[in-house]
């Protein structure tokens, strides 16, 4: 039994059957913040090693958007063009540089009064320079042919 796809971003288990939603379920128990990143990004990998080295509180979690908790998460939009880290957190869903000022205010520290700073751009400038880097990261930052493997010690983080 497959269920519909839902519009809103609180409704995030979209064409899941009961056994992928149990099974999914019970990986992200506990599960606060969700960042979706390109796995084949060189910045985008840069990004999460950032992230997870800066995550004292340890509520982030990673997962590719290239992998089955993206698909089964996210909305398509998001997985066609893997251009924005996305943040699921606590049922809302983040995009582009607001993903970014959200992943800040979380890491808490002096990463809140950047993520506050940033807030005060309008989003549509913020996005202006989220896109103007997104679009070259792949010259600027590489390429990998492969998603990033995480080490022994970040397996605990990162969801298929």
């Amino acid at each position: 039994m497959r269920y519909p796809v839902m519009s809103t971003a609180t409704a995030t288990f979209a064409a899941v059957t009961i056994a992928e939603r149990a099974k999914l379920s019970r990986t992200l128990e506990g599960a606060r913040y969700i960042l979706f990143f390109d796995g084949h990004c060189g910045l985008c990998n840069k990004s999460v090693d950032f992230v997870s080295t800066r995550d004292l509180k340890g509520v982030f979690q990673f997962a590719p958007l290239q992998g089955e908790t993206a698909q089964h998460l996210l909305m398509p939009e998001d997985l066609r063009d893997l251009r924005s880290l996305v943040l699921l957190a606590d049922g809302k869903v983040f995009r582009h540089s607001s993903a970014v000022v959200k992943i800040l205010w979380c890491l808490g520290n002096g990463w809140k009064a950047i993520a506050a700073l940033l807030w005060l751009i309008p989003r549509p400038f913020r996005d202006l320079g989220y896109r103007l880097v997104a679009r070259n990261r792949y010259r600027i930052f590489g390429h990998h042919e492969a998603c990033r493997r995480p080490t022994m010690e970040e397996r605990s983080k990162f969801l298929p």
